[in-house]
């Protein structure tokens, strides 16, 4: 049961602080969480604290792989409206 940094992530330090189990340690080149140390905040939080304060979609992802915050949570532009426009863009 441990939460899991992707190379997303930006190195805000958002999280870190915010970690109860203190799991969340700086790494190169992106944070990690420590498997050992994450309980996912389960008993203690409704949500996993990293992932209610990273301002990232897709960077912190559940142990079968699932973004916490997937594509379009955070920024309400649906994926493939994103695609469309960045397709656009590169074909000019």
């Amino acid at each position: 049961m441990a939460l899991k940094i992707t190379s997303g992530c930006v190195n805000c330090w958002a999280c870190e602080p915010l970690c109860p189990s203190a799991a969340i340690e700086p790494a190169s080149p992106h944070f990690r969480i420590d498997p050992a140390a994450c309980s996912e905040c389960a008993g203690e939080y409704a949500d996993p604290q990293c992932a209610s304060i990273c301002p990232i979609e897709g960077a912190i992802v559940d142990a079968s792989g699932a973004a916490l915050n997937p594509p379009g949570s955070l920024t309400g532009i649906p994926p493939s409206l994103l695609e469309q426009t960045r397709a656009r863009i590169q074909a000019r």
